[in-house]
């Protein structure tokens, strides 16, 4: 059963001559434990597909479910929640909190959701240094490159029981080095039952994925299962068991 489902979603702005049609009848399904990228030149929708997968955004025309529920049916109190506990979002300018710190800015999500301090922050942790940012988690994000925020922004999406991620190009302001421990992340994430759709411009990045769609003008045109990489081959190896 797909985690996440978009059913003839069209979405449009503006009225008349301006009106502009940014997602066409898009069909797209995405099962537990599947890592779908989205490709497709600047301005092909793919933006507007995760904020309307998000509930972030109303479409036009057509439904959005998760988990079997439709979003149609559900109060503005119940996207809300469902955002708060089931979604991990990677925006591009990052949503950072200023006031906070990168370990605070982890941690608050789970919080919110009643996990108590003291365990938001072990978690917290734990998320900042896979992605080797421990040294930095008292730092405020004015105090981080624009690199350590990303990550930060990865961490904070990926901590906790979410089971959905949405991420528009996680991996667009870090070095191969970072990218490619994002990417494990996410992967991890993945095995743990996490539906991801990533954005991205990087084909070595969509590499990783289960799947690759290819949008355009609004319409998906193309899908297709990548060849595996040096790198995805050894992420797919198992845990090594631990010695008798």
């Amino acid at each position: 059963m797909s985690y996440l489902e978009l059913r003839r979603v069209s979405k449009s702005y503006g009225a008349g001559a301006t009106e502009v049609h940014a997602l066409s009848e898009v069909d797209f399904a995405v099962e537990r434990g599947s890592f779908v990228a989205v490709m497709g030149p600047s301005g092909s929708g793919k933006s507007t597909l995760l904020t309307i997968a998000g509930s972030l955004e109303e479409p036009t025309s057509g439904e959005v479910v998760i988990n079997g529920d439709a979003l149609s049916s559900m109060s503005r109190n119940d996207k809300a929640r469902l955002r708060r506990r089931t979604v991990g979002y990677v925006f591009q300018d990052f949503n950072l909190l200023a006031g906070l710190t990168a370990a605070e800015n982890v941690s608050l999500p789970l919080e919110l959701d009643g996990l108590s301090a003291k365990k938001a922050h072990l978690a917290a942790m734990t998320a900042l240094e896979e992605l080797g940012l421990a040294d930095r988690a008292t730092h405020y994000p004015d105090e981080l490159s624009g690199g350590e925020r990303q990550r930060v922004a990865i961490a904070r999406a990926i901590v906790g029981d979410r089971f959905l991620l949405l991420a528009d190009e996680p991996s667009g302001a870090l070095d191969s080095s970072n990218g490619e421990a994002v990417m494990r992340m996410i992967l991890a994430a993945c095995r743990r039952g996490v539906a991801a759709v990533v954005v991205t411009h990087d084909a070595q990045l969509a590499s990783w994925a289960d799947r690759v769609v290819f949008i355009r003008d609004g319409w998906i045109v193309d899908q297709t299962v990548p060849p595996p990489t040096p790198e995805s081959l050894v992420a797919d190896l198992p845990e090594p068991s631990p010695r008798q």
